[in-house]
């Protein structure tokens, strides 16, 4: 599963599926602070609708952290004021990164949630065009 994805896994799910996978970690591995969790700013990159173009909507708040297991780099971000969160990622990234024989385990149980969310979204989608007006069939 590469980093993009499970990243994305792991912020739509919240913080706490993020905690309790570092806290696996954490129990038996040695976690090295390289990069204490601190506030930022980045630039928040939005896609236009019309012609697909790309722009930055502006700055926005964010947490970054980066930790060493084994010898691997691993960096957790996260928009806003979210030190915890921010290092569990970091700490899930350097677990991915050193390898470690509990990532299979972990691969299984992200594409479980993965589809419990992509299940989740398109309901509330269906839910949302539900309520959809169309014009074409109103009357003046």
């Amino acid at each position: 599963m590469n980093r993009k994805r499970r990243t994305t896994i792991l912020v739509k799910a919240g913080a706490s599926l993020a905690k309790e996978m570092a806290r696996e970690v954490t129990e038996h591995y040695d976690v090295k602070e390289i990069v204490a969790p601190r506030n930022g700013l980045t630039m928040l990159k939005v896609r236009e609708t019309a012609k697909q173009s790309l722009f930055y909507l502006g700055e926005v708040l964010m947490t970054e952290t980066m930790v060493e297991i084994e010898g691997s780099l691993g960096k957790g971000m996260v928009i806003g004021l979210e030190e915890e969160w921010s290092r569990d990622l970091a700490i899930i990234d350097a677990a991915y990164g050193a390898k470690l024989p509990i990532i299979a385990r972990w691969n299984q149980f992200l594409q479980a949630k993965e589809e419990a969310i992509i299940n989740q979204e398109n309901k509330e989608q269906a839910q949302l065009m539900e309520t959809k007006v169309s014009f074409e069939t109103m009357s003046i």
